[in-house]
């Protein structure tokens, strides 16, 4: 899972990407609008003031002498305008351009009108100039407050967006949690929680209808693998009776007595099938109820002694390391039943003349045999699966294993190292 993210981290990136472009875009929309409305406002402002000279400066019948002094003194003393007295009219100008303001000491933009007014019927030139630099700083201070209220949304959105999912997200999370603590082998249904979000509850009936279809599934294949076994039992108990009889009958030939012992053969391979059977179908009814305190080092040690005429029939040897005193709580039949399949299994797929590893420590059981090549993990704990066709068994002795492991939660797993098929038990 490392490469993996929350479904709320991949809505949230991109709605935060898309936000942070959308600021970022506004910024230089926001100063082409701001300056095409500042432009446009200074120029209806400049022709309102020319309006107002002209009108005002009429207004005041003022001989021509009195004008020329009025012009010049305004001229001197009002900044951002120049009135001149011309010979003919022309035609308006309006436009923009940078040049040294002498009054701030440094090079400004300013917006400027040329126009014409007529004072006492005679033609003026009005130069009227409005400083822009104010609109940088409005860009600047827009942009900051752009970036400022960013933040807060994205904060805002990030805790808002957060809480809201765990609020929305809930009962998802609740159904969840109860899914990945179901057991089939248990056989109880999910009992899922009503919510008022219409998805959810789709999904949860979905999961429902799935789990008590797979239940019930389960329940007819138990039920039906319980009243086989059962069922199976006292046929093959007259079967092997009667192979017995006829293998006592002294008008036997030997090749019909070989042909009745290879049946015989097959025969006990279906007897173990079918306890073993019985044995998975008592163990997931959950009947070894009995618990104990098991002294697991004197259990191993008695499970090699139990198998040294096979050792040695096979020429096999065994190397152990067996750390005393290691006690687990546990019903002693499967505890038994555990070691003794690991064990066997490691001897019958052994090599002639092999060796077989077994260490016992505190919290791990290790056993090893020669091997030629890696097994299938995937399907060696499964039923009916062998680890060799050299050597068939039942195909569920580990698969019992694997049962009882997971009753007291240990671990079972295996790997091949150095030639070696490793079984290693974690409890």
């Amino acid at each position: 899972m490392g490469g993996m993210k929350k479904l709320l981290s991949r809505t949230l990136k991109p709605i935060l990407l898309y936000a942070l472009l959308v600021s970022v875009l506004s910024i230089p929309v926001y100063f082409f609008i701001i300056d095409f409305i500042w432009v446009r406002e200074l120029d209806k402002h400049h022709f309102a003031i020319k309006r107002k000279i002209e009108n005002r400066i009429n207004a005041l019948n003022l001989s021509d002498s009195t004008i020329r002094q009025t012009v010049a003194i305004l001229n001197r003393t009002e900044p951002g305008f120049v009135l001149t007295p011309i010979e003919l009219a022309g035609r308006d100008s309006v436009y923009s351009h940078i040049r040294f303001d002498t009054f701030m000491q440094d090079r400004e933009q300013f917006r400027s009108l040329v126009t014409f007014i007529r004072i006492n019927n005679r033609p003026y030139r009005l130069l009227i100039e409005t400083n822009m630099e104010e609109i940088d700083e409005t860009i600047l201070a827009i942009s900051a407050v752009s970036l400022v209220f960013f933040g807060l949304l994205l904060a805002g959105f990030i805790v808002l967006n957060r809480r809201m999912s765990l609020r929305i997200w809930q009962p998802f999370y609740v159904s969840l949690k109860k899914v990945k603590s179901f057991h089939l082998q248990q056989g109880q249904p999910i009992s899922f929680e009503k919510t008022e979000i219409v998805e959810f509850e789709e999904l949860n009936e979905s999961l429902r209808k799935l789990i008590d279809g797979n239940i019930a599934t389960y329940r007819q294949q138990k039920e039906f693998t319980e009243n086989a076994s059962h069922e199976l039992q006292t046929p093959l108990a007259i079967v092997r009776s009667k192979l017995d009889v006829l293998l006592q009958n002294e008008d036997l030939t030997a090749q019909q007595g070989e042909q009745i012992e290879l049946a015989n053969r097959a025969l006990a391979r279906v007897s173990r099938i079918n306890k073993n059977l019985l044995l998975l179908a008592k163990l997931e009814n959950h009947q070894f109820a009995d618990q104990e305190r098991i002294d697991l080092s004197q259990l191993v040690t008695d499970q090699i002694e139990l198998f040294l005429e096979n050792v040695v029939d096979q020429k096999l040897e065994i190397r152990q390391q067996i750390q005393t005193g290691i006690e687990r709580e546990g019903n002693r039949i499967l505890i038994e039943m555990l070691f003794t399949n690991l064990l066997l299994n490691a001897i019958r797929h052994n090599h002639a003349n092999g060796a077989i590893d077994i260490r016992l420590t505190a919290n791990r059981f290790l056993v090893s045999n020669v091997g030629s090549a890696a097994l299938h993990p995937d399907a060696l704990f499964k039923r009916f699966s062998t680890a060799s066709s050299k050597t068939p068994g039942s195909g569920l002795g580990l698969a019992i294993v694997q049962e009882i492991s997971n009753r007291y939660g240990w671990e079972i797993s295996y790997a091949f190292e150095a030639n070696r098929h490793v079984f290693s038990l974690a409890f």
